[in-house]
């Protein structure tokens, strides 16, 4: 620290697991910065960022103080791969391709292996697009939370993606997430790390979710369920509406139902994940904007909220499932956990960066998601 400390009016050092964190008010002249303290920050081997507050502008610093973590790439990598073919075989079973989902290879000559092997191809074909559109979305997510988090210097594992039989869960994935190794010094980086993974994963479902309306096809209306659906082995299944998807159905299709195609599907998927990971419930993304916006008092609109699903569930019994799930990674609490510094306030830039999340999640939010 001695380089730096002659640029300080006062600064404080905490020490986290393996983090060194520097919050320091710098001195007027310094405050541009001045260019013998640009200097000396290339020099500082970590990352840093600046803050505007009352006692004058901050400078806070970090830097690791152990080796950098051995990440397991081959694991992140084959999860990936895995996850992506089976979301692969779930799109090829909802695009209505023919034929088995798994080559049969056992007892056959090396010709009919090789031809087995392109019959397998053929009928995984017609899911491609979906695959590449829902697990690009995933993707986007999970890689907006890591890279701020890596730009405040947090230790985050790469993203861990989880393979589902099609068979048991036709969209052939339950997620991807990462995992947070050090604790979060403010309200301001949790804001913008939970902020990030679903403002990346919405901005690329619009994408994919425009795409795949202009190659989706009117069909006649069966009752007044909901003006999409798709069909999943032969069986109609109607999709509910959020305000994004209504606005951009009206704007790309018009009046009239609609028989998604499995790219306009994976759209209306990723708009789905955004909203359930913006409910503002302990260690949500949305519980990490809420928490960053308003303190302590997310806990009493996280349970209001769960509440409201709980209500919501009568409707859609999924509701309850999602109720119980937060509970569960919660360990029975929907209050977000303290950051270390709880008392230091958000910068007012990040008041619009919170509020616009929380104008997201309205947008997204589809109270009957399903029709069964």
């Amino acid at each position: 620290m001695q380089p730096l400390d002659r640029f300080f009016v006062f600064w404080r050092t905490t020490i986290v697991r393996d983090r060194e964190i520097v919050d320091a008010v710098v001195q007027p002249q310094h405050r541009a910065p001045s260019q013998e303290l640009k200097e000396a920050l290339r020099r500082w081997p970590g990352i840093h960022y600046w803050e505007n507050s009352e006692s004058g502008r901050r400078l806070v610093l970090v830097r690791s103080l152990d080796r950098p973590v051995k990440e397991r790439w081959w694991l992140h990598l084959g999860l990936f791969l895995v996850t992506f073919l089976t979301v692969w075989m779930g799109g090829a079973l909802l695009a209505g391709g023919q034929g088995e989902l798994t080559p049969r290879l056992s007892g056959l000559e090396p010709e009919q292996v090789a031809a087995s092997l392109e019959r397998w191809v053929r009928t995984l074909l017609p899911g491609l697009n979906f695959a590449l559109g829902l697990m690009g979305i995933l993707l986007a997510h999970e890689l907006g939370h890591y890279f701020t988090a890596k730009w405040y210097g947090i230790g985050v594992s790469p993203p861990y993606f989880l393979p589902a039989p099609p068979n048991l869960n036709f969209v052939g994935t339950f997620g991807a997430f990462i995992r947070l190794r050090s604790p979060v010094l403010d309200r301001r980086q949790l804001l913008d790390v939970g902020a990030a993974g679903p403002w990346a994963g919405f901005l690329v479902s619009l994408v994919i979710l425009a795409a795949g309306l202009r190659l989706s096809q009117p069909v006649d209306s069966i009752g007044d369920l909901s003006p999409q659906l798709i069909v999943v082995q032969g069986n109609a299944l109607y999709l509910g509406d959020s305000l994004v998807m209504w606005a951009a159905r009206r704007l790309l299709v018009g009046d009239g139902t609609v028989l998604l195609h499995p790219l306009a599907l994976a759209g209306w998927l990723g708009l789905f994940v955004t909203m359930l990971n913006l409910l503002p419930l302990g260690q949500l993304d949305g519980g990490h904007v809420l928490y960053g916006l308003l303190g302590g008092a997310q806990r009493w609109i996280g349970w209001l909220v769960w509440f409201g699903l709980l209500a919501l569930g009568f409707s859609f019994w999924g509701w309850w499932v999602w109720a119980g799930f937060t509970l569960l990674i919660g360990r029975g609490r929907l209050a977000h956990p303290s950051v270390l510094d709880r008392n230091r306030p958000i910068p007012w830039s990040r008041h619009p960066v919170g509020w616009l999340t929380v104008a997201l999640f309205v947008a997204t939010f589809t109270p009957v998601p399903f029709y069964v």
